[in-house]
């Protein structure tokens, strides 16, 4: 009775594993048949990019020393501290200059209480004029350059993962570099184009009241710039580039937008994007629009004017639009960006692989043929050594491959082609369990013992080394996993499955086949 509860209990568990498996696994084949997820290919299976990229971390430094300079210059300007200037000496550090006693005093006492983390290079005090260097302590510098190339990991996450494409592989690599993979991606460039984008959104008023002929010439006056917008014509397509003077200083930035979607426009069917600010933005917005009716305000992505609209009325709401000639893709890689963020700092593209899809398939080719070689050697030698007993650890060696498989589209893994030697490797280990089982069942049928009987006992005295071999494995295994790259990490996903499965269909799946031919006195000699 105790047996045939047993037999029920290990049948049922094997055949829901079985189900469930196959449920899994049919989606590869066929992907319309069921709610789930094929088996994901890696780039080396599917073809695909590879990218490395470096983010240039001293520009998010540069970033760092403009921005404090100019939040100085609005601190001064609120304190009405007079007779003060603010010029930058090198990419890394300003120069303040102070006149007046008592502007000096005030400024000692707003740079002590606001900006206590400056560190002070020079100093020169003559009389009642001052003139102080500073720049970032080298902990600092440290602490912006590595927070740059974490926040470019997660915007570039953010970009990629919008993009649609299924499994990427990002990771930090180094100091200041970011490796990418990206299977099967159809258009390399546009991808490219997506990653790469700085995607610093600006709102700048355009100076209308200074000559652009002059500034163009060289006579450009202070706290302005020279930017272009990109007009494309709609029957020709050809683009003209209409240069523009604008104030330096931005009115807006992108930080402050929440949302960005491509939407039509009714009047001429074209997409553009429509952004939504949030509560501050949208105040900001609204006093900007106000206070410059009837001029004009540039949208400024990346240092290119998008477009540059006639302010008509105070807008509110924290609504705006990016217009220019988009296509539809163009529209929405843009939306994307601007959703995931700017990034901190430029990045720039210093290895780039293309896998096409026709070494991808040879790949998985050879694998499939190694592994089916593989296999039949196994199997063959499994029938020969063994006999009917080996033809059993066959059954059980079908199932663990299937198990895998569907381990692979259950927890959606990505296949490579490491992770298919680790199935190759898997087989062996597979068969290995069954082999000490066998030989175990062979020496107590030497001692005299019922085939019933040795059955059960050299399962359950090769049952502690099987376990410990194969934890053992499935510790390295996770390890490999936790800390190894791509080829390595696909390697750990397929031979920690491999394990499980194996442990499940040695030590339970070719046991049940055992106790069921056995049982009842179906079969009185075994044949091992």
């Amino acid at each position: 009775m105790e047996t045939l509860k047993r037999i029920n209990w290990q049948t049922l568990l094997i055949l829901v594993v079985m189900i469930a498996s196959v449920i899994y696994i049919l989606p590869t084949f066929n992907p319309g048949l069921w709610p789930h997820k094929k088996i994901n290919l890696g780039l080396d299976l599917q073809g695909g990019m590879h990218l490395v990229l470096r983010v240039d971390s001293q520009k998010a430094v540069e970033n760092a020393i403009s921005r404090i300079s100019q939040d100085l210059k609005d601190q001064l300007r609120r304190k009405r501290i007079h007779g003060t200037s603010i010029e930058h000496v090198d990419n890394q550090s300003f120069k303040v200059i102070i006149r007046g006693a008592k502007n000096i005093t005030a400024f000692n006492e707003l740079i002590d209480k606001e900006f206590p983390d400056l560190r002070q290079v020079n100093r020169k005090k003559q009389d009642d004029l001052l003139e102080v260097v500073y720049d970032l302590p080298d902990q600092e510098v440290e602490r912006i350059k590595r927070l740059a190339v974490d926040q470019a990991l997660e915007t570039i996450r953010n970009r990629i993962d919008q993009f649609g494409v299924s499994e990427p592989d990002i990771r930090r690599q180094g100091q200041e570099r970011i490796l990418i993979q990206l299977p099967g991606v159809k258009d390399p460039q546009r991808a490219k184009e997506l990653i790469g984008r700085t995607a610093q959104l600006e709102f700048k008023l355009v100076d209308e009241d200074n000559d652009i002929q002059a500034a163009l010439k060289g006579n450009l006056p202070p706290g302005r710039e020279i930017l272009y917008e990109v007009r494309t014509d709609a029957k020709t397509r050809r683009t003209t580039k209409v240069p523009l003077l604008l104030k330096k200083r931005a009115v807006l930035t992108g930080d402050r937008l929440t949302d960005a979607r491509v939407q039509i426009d009714s009047r001429f069917n074209e997409p553009y994007v429509s952004i939504s600010l949030d509560r501050k933005g949208a105040r900001i917005f609204e006093r900007v629009t106000g206070e410059n009716i009837n001029k004009r305000l540039a949208i400024v992505l990346d240092n290119t004017v998008y477009s540059a609209p006639v302010i008509q009325d105070k807008i509110s709401g924290g609504q705006a639009r990016i217009t220019g000639s988009f296509t539809m893709d163009e529209a929405r890689d843009l939306a994307i960006v601007l959703r995931a963020g700017a990034l901190p700092a430029p990045v720039q593209i210093i290895e780039e692989r293309t896998v096409g899809p026709s070494l991808g398939t040879d790949s998985i080719r050879m694998g499939l043929i190694s592994m089916l070689v593989g296999g039949l050697i196994v199997v063959f030698f499994m029938v020969f050594y063994y006999k009917v007993s080996g033809l059993i650890a066959d059954v059980a060696l079908l199932l663990n491959i299937l198990l895998i498989a569907a381990g692979l589209a259950g927890f959606q893994a990505t296949l490579t082609l490491p992770g298919i030697a680790g199935i190759i490797l898997t087989i062996g280990m597979a068969v290995d369990a069954n082999v000490l089982i066998f030989e175990r069942i062979r020496e107590e049928l030497r001692l005299g013992k019922t085939p019933f009987s040795a059955v059960e006992a050299g399962f359950d005295r090769a049952s502690l080394t099987i376990l410990d071999a194969n934890i053992t494995t499935l510790i390295a295994a996770l390890v490999l996993f936790q800390f190894g790259t791509g080829p390595v990490k696909g390697f750990a996903v397929t031979l920690s499955l491999g394990v499980v499965a194996s442990l499940f269909t040695a030590l339970i799946v070719s046991r049940t086949i055992f106790n069921y031919l056995l049982s009842g006195r179906r079969i009185k000699t075994l044949s091992i």
